[in-house]
């Protein structure tokens, strides 16, 4: 039994092959995958030709017509030589020809492939584009399954299959997730045929298109601008190499931990600011102190960038049943959009996880709270582990009591020593007030940080303007600027 799989070409019955032509003219049995094809209707004649159009109608998603197309063409194989004929090259976005030859060869069926001329080649002819500028071919179907494109913005791509608005308007979405939407592309119509065009429209208006059908294609420039991840990855490498900066090749895990911490305070602050571009900058500045580490580590040999991305993806599936699967079969709980229930979950999988890698449970319940944490951050966290097992005041009366309680302690202290315990009390206790208003207390602290900055700056500006220093000026002066500012909302 032999199993011919050949390509039609992308449209006109003179690209076919002369191979293919005579695998038609001697088979018996032709199955092809779509009758909606320019040449079908030219084929050789003789052969009992059979068309899989109606799975097409009678099955709702892809997956599933492809894998009912699967089984008709290995069924027919399994009775005598078949010829299975596919748009295109069946080596090129066909589904169908990879389930097919994976199921030839759990029958022992003997498979034979002719290439023909694919889409990609007349559509790149018509765009004027090489492939080896680096163009990515994938299927606009898959593409459009997807939040975010799998596709490297500084390199061309072409998405093949676009066959209705429907589709496109799906496509545009997830493509919007990396490129602007008035980002030009070019749709290509019947590419191969003498209808062949390109229509170049906006990335947000691609759906708006009267000509799409089933031989559409999208090709999608490169965005360039150096956007890429793999072109970060690129820079920082380069940086690390002999003949890169001398400064970051001495740079180790330790050296750097300084500025990690300095850039993601510098990230905080610009989300405090608002300012869009202040925290894209930032953002890509933590993303360096990323990517650097990565780098180090895999100068080391320790591990690479692509093993920290595939351990945190893995993480976020695995931590988020509730979207990649069923909680109750891992005996969690249904979330049911309760984002509560998501914590508890997310921390009940945390202990399993660490169970299954032999991690003992720490002595105690705030054992895993980083030590190297802010001070007043890493308070909240040891409040909110001890209130989890019931050490906590009932009503938030007992905290502001015990706030009264620190004050008066410090207030009584009679040495340095006893002073900053009983400040440190005090600081503590009014973090665990604030936890009890729903009150972060590091963005409290640095918003108060910040007013001080503010009005402290008024009585600079207006000490500058009035020719003076601040020393100059006399506390009752200050007060009055102070309480300017205040007046002034600053």
């Amino acid at each position: 039994m032999t199993l011919t799989i050949l390509g039609l070409g992308p449209g006109s019955v003179d690209d076919i092959t002369r191979r293919a032509w005579r695998a038609l003219e001697t088979a018996s049995v032709v199955i092809v995958r779509t009758g909606d094809h320019p040449c079908v209707p030219h084929l050789p004649r003789g052969a009992d030709y059979r068309t899989c159009d109606d799975l097409y109608e009678s099955i709702p998603d892809f997956a599933g017509v492809y894998d009912a197309i699967a089984a008709r063409v290995l069924a027919a194989a399994e009775s005598g030589d078949v010829v299975y004929a596919v748009p295109g090259d069946p080596a090129n976005a066909e589904a169908t020809v990879t389930r097919v030859r994976a199921g030839a060869g759990e029958r022992g069926i003997f498979v034979e492939m002719i290439s023909g001329i694919s889409f990609i080649e007349p559509a790149l002819a018509l765009l004027g584009v090489d492939a080896l500028d680096g163009v990515q071919l994938f299927d606009a179907i898959t593409i459009a399954d997807f939040h975010h494109p799998p596709l490297d913005p500084d390199y061309p791509a072409l998405l093949g299959q676009v066959y209705s608005r429907d589709l496109a308007s799906a496509l545009k979405l997830t493509l919007m997730n990396q490129y602007p939407d008035e980002f030009e592309v070019a749709l290509v119509h019947a590419a191969g045929t003498p209808d062949a065009r390109v229509e170049r429209v906006p990335l947000y208006a691609i759906d708006r298109s009267a000509h799409i059908r089933h031989l559409t294609a999208l090709y999608i420039p490169a965005l360039g601008g150096m956007r890429g991840f793999a072109r970060f990855q690129e820079v920082i490498a380069h940086l690390r190499a002999p003949e890169g900066c001398p400064w970051d090749r001495k740079q180790t895990h330790l050296t750097l931990r300084p500025y990690l911490i300095e850039e993601a305070y510098e990230v905080l602050e610009a989300i405090e600011s608002g300012d869009s571009d202040a925290l894209c900058d930032e953002l890509g500045d933590l993303l360096l102190q990323v990517v650097l580490h990565a780098q180090i580590a895999t100068d080391d040999g320790a591990f690479r960038m692509g093993d920290v991305i595939r351990a945190v993806n893995s993480k976020m599936i695995r931590r988020h049943p509730h979207v990649w699967g069923d909680p109750t079969a891992l005996g969690l709980p249904a979330v049911n959009g309760d984002s509560g229930q998501v914590v508890q979950n997310w921390e009940a999988i945390k202990s399993h996880e660490r169970a299954a890698k032999g991690d003992s449970a720490p002595t105690s319940i705030l054992g895993r709270t980083p030590e190297g944490l802010p001070a007043l951050m890493q308070a909240v966290k040891y409040q909110k582990k001890a209130a989890k097992v019931g050490f906590d005041w009932t009503t938030i009366d007992g905290v502001i009591a015990k706030v009264r309680e620190e004050l008066d302690e410090v207030l009584r202290a009679e040495s340095d020593a006893h002073r900053l315990e009983e400040i440190g009390d005090l600081l503590f206790v009014v973090a665990n007030w604030a936890r009890w208003y729903d009150i972060d207390s590091e963005e409290a602290l640095r918003g108060t940080n910040a007013k001080f900055a503010r009005r402290f700056g008024h009585i600079e500006t207006h000490a500058a303007a009035h020719g003076r220093d601040l020393e100059s000026l006399t506390p009752a002066e200050m007060d009055v600027l102070w309480n300017d500012a205040k007046a002034l909302g600053l």
